[in-house]
């Protein structure tokens, strides 16, 4: 059944075009798109149970009658959260599954924090059949309680930690004063709209990582083969699924990935997949992210001598500048995201 999504009415009202690789950076943002289905569903998860807890009496609205809470027994946890989206016209030929970077949710590839259209949009204008997805623990697809079943506590992000986390801006340079805020020179982050990016913060633990890549790999299983773009953190849960499904996995499109990649055996499992590596500006003048980079390329120069397919992208190589650790939100989105979707089309993962 054809469902009609005017712009009008949903975030995503877009417009299907062509693929050709000459296409300009926007294309079309106030046009129509026909999305032949969409839906959502779980996957993955295990049943927990608790055991052992005193009835409690919690009174769930002021003025409410009391009411005797049992905490003990079966609970459904560790699940994730996924949405796809299937235009009329798909053109590519697998499916392009989006995971999201720590602390954040699917949120981050949809509407940018200033309401421009984001990579969701963009890659569904280009005709990918989408999959957007809340890792465990994230957005919809919830999380635990703690200390019963996960036995750390979550973490949560202050304001001004991912302002020099993220490469906005230099170390010191947040402050509670929108105007007082200083940037990196050149920063394409939309800087306005930092106080709403903030709203996107979601709790998360750093003791979940088995739970997120079984989920990962349940998913894959369900819907691939399929293409991975992955941010950040989810970098190494890309490798990893990879790893896990190598027959599954197509392509991976891994933006600044944030953490050591897998070793050995199991990162030459990937020498078979095409794999790009896209890294923004201002590495060098941050603490962490050097050291990150080099452990990275490292390994891929690793990979690459026993037959592997990576490449790596440094944006302002490419004459692309100014772009912090949130690229699909910066003001030049578009820009990097045709770069990805012509890298794609290089690798024979879209129809022409």
């Amino acid at each position: 059944m054809r469902i009609y999504i005017l712009r009008c009415l949903v975030a995503i009202g877009l417009t299907i075009v062509g693929l050709g690789l000459h296409d300009s950076v926007v294309a079309q943002p106030n046009a129509p798109m026909v999305i032949k289905e969409m839906g959502s569903f779980h996957v993955g998860g295990r049943v927990a149970v608790i055991s052992g807890q005193p009835v409690r009496e919690v009174v769930f609205s002021k003025g409410g009658v009391p009411a005797k809470v049992d905490p003990n027994g079966e609970y459904q946890v560790e699940q994730m959260y996924v949405q796809y989206y299937i235009p009329q016209d798909s053109k590519s030929k697998y499916p392009l599954l989006m995971w999201h970077g720590g602390g954040l949710s699917g949120k981050s590839y949809e509407t940018t924090p200033d309401g421009r259209e984001g990579w969701l949009n963009y890659f569904l204008r280009k005709g990918y059949t989408t999959y957007l997805s809340d890792a465990v623990e994230r957005g919809r697809s919830g999380w635990p309680s703690y200390p019963d079943i996960w036995e750390s506590p979550p973490m949560f992000l202050t304001k001004a930690d991912p302002w020099t986390r993220f490469r906005i801006g230099p170390p010191n340079s947040y402050s509670p004063d929108p105007a007082k805020r200083k940037t990196y020179e050149g920063q394409q982050f939309p800087i306005q709209a930092y106080d709403e990016f903030c709203k996107q913060f979601i709790p998360r633990w750093v003791t979940s990582d088995d739970a997120i890549v079984k989920a990962y790999i349940e998913y894959l299983d369900r819907v691939g083969p399929a293409i991975l773009l992955t941010h950040s953190q989810s970098g190494i849960f890309g490798f990893k699924v990879a790893a896990a499904r190598p027959n599954l996995v197509k392509a991976i499109v891994a933006v600044e990935p944030a953490v050591t990649p897998p070793t050995g055996s199991d990162l030459a499992k990937l020498k078979d997949i095409p794999i790009v590596l896209i890294y923004g500006d201002y590495i060098d003048k941050d603490s962490r992210w050097p050291k990150m980079y080099e452990t990275m390329q490292n390994a891929m120069k690793w990979l690459n001598e026993q037959g592997g397919r990576v490449e790596t992208v440094r944006l302002p190589e490419k004459g692309i500048n100014g772009n912090g650790h949130m690229i699909m939100m910066d003001k030049n989105s578009d820009e990097v995201a045709l770069l990805i979707h012509r890298w794609l089309a290089s690798k024979g993962m879209v129809k022409e």
